[in-house]
């Protein structure tokens, strides 16, 4: 192990199918340096990224309209499956992590994405209003305390890692979350009010936490000042423009979870020729390639929620065995 507290590789989270236990002998079986907690989506309202974000909120309940899901007063069924999922997926990861001890990734979505997917009582969104912002970001924050520490108990030898999905924060920052209507659009969050969110988040829940957007146009230097000890993204989207700030984050010792692997089913080449992209982007930026392999951590594109089963382990397998191509040839 390097001494960031991160393995070489790892899954962004979701996977095809609907077996808690054969999800966890899949991601244990294949990350023994950096396995996380699986969601399934396919079973349901409730095991999608914002249903079982909703189910860790604390007094703050949600629950499935037709639109999406929406702020309510008590909890109700769409909760408690929420709770009851995120408890069978937990119960597979702490059988087959027995004495493993090493970096655990778990995910929940951050407060910004959040913000923009749930409804508050008059249909808009949460993000329509100041108040409903901090509040939510509030009762996360107290929920994800709760599941780290339930993620410690489990496995003892874990060193929780979180992984915060934002993938609508470029969307929030530029004022393009669409309001019930579909006919206008929500201002633009100013940005210190973002990293201010993200930072109160990131500083309680005492733990190493990565961003992870897989949107174009991810605000590298924003997530590095609110304390995300790494950033992961869609390898695929970067263009010159995102260079010189990913520069300055990797000088500044952020992790970058490298999105290499196609997420959904697509011909896997050579593992070696996955990382050519990441090797090229350190040589333009003139970084030392001895920094490489410790700099960043492979992974999918994106969840693996849209790929056919086998598919899904062949992207696995293909992260680990690319992060060892880098390894061992960083030129």
């Amino acid at each position: 192990m390097s001494e960031h507290p991160f393995g070489p590789a790892t899954g962004i989270g979701s996977l095809p199918g609907g077996d808690a236990r054969e999800a966890a002998k899949t991601i244990t079986g294949t990350f023994d340096e950096f396995p996380f907690l699986a969601e399934l989506p396919a079973r349901g309202p409730g095991s999608d990224m914002i249903g079982r974000t909703a189910g860790l909120l604390v007094e703050v309940y949600a629950r499935v309209e037709p639109s999406g899901w929406r702020i309510g007063d008590r909890p109700g069924m769409d909760t408690r499956r929420a709770r009851s999922w995120l408890g069978e997926d937990l119960d597979a990861l702490e059988e087959f992590t027995q004495g493993y001890e090493g970096p655990l990734k778990v995910q929940a979505v951050g407060p910004w994405t959040l913000a923009a997917a749930l409804e508050l009582r008059n249909g808009e969104v949460a993000l329509s209003d100041a108040g409903a912002c901090r509040d939510l970001a509030g009762s996360l924050t107290e929920g994800l305390v709760r599941h780290l520490d339930d993620v410690r108990r489990r496995v003892p030898g874990a060193t929780p890692v979180l992984q915060l999905d934002e993938p609508s924060l470029t969307a929030v920052l530029r004022g393009r979350i669409k309001s019930a209507s579909g006919y206008r659009t929500h201002r633009a969050v100013d940005r210190q009010v973002v990293e201010a969110a993200l930072r109160s988040v990131i500083e309680a829940v005492d733990v190493p936490v990565v961003v992870h957007s897989c949107a174009p146009d991810v605000p590298f230097a924003l997530l590095r000042r609110a304390g995300a000890g790494g950033v992961s993204f869609d390898a695929s989207l970067l263009t010159e423009r995102d260079e010189e700030s990913i520069g300055e984050a990797v000088e500044g010792g952020t992790k970058l979870f490298a999105g290499v692997v196609p997420s959904t089913d697509a011909p896997l080449s050579d593992p070696a020729s996955n990382v050519s992209g990441v090797r090229t982007l350190w040589r333009r930026l003139g970084l030392n390639p001895g920094t490489l392999a410790d700099s960043v951590v492979v992974t999918p594109s994106c969840g693996l929620a849209g790929a056919s089963p086998a598919y899904a382990r062949k992207a696995l397998a293909h992260c680990v065995t690319a992060a060892r191509s880098l390894a061992d040839n960083p030129e």
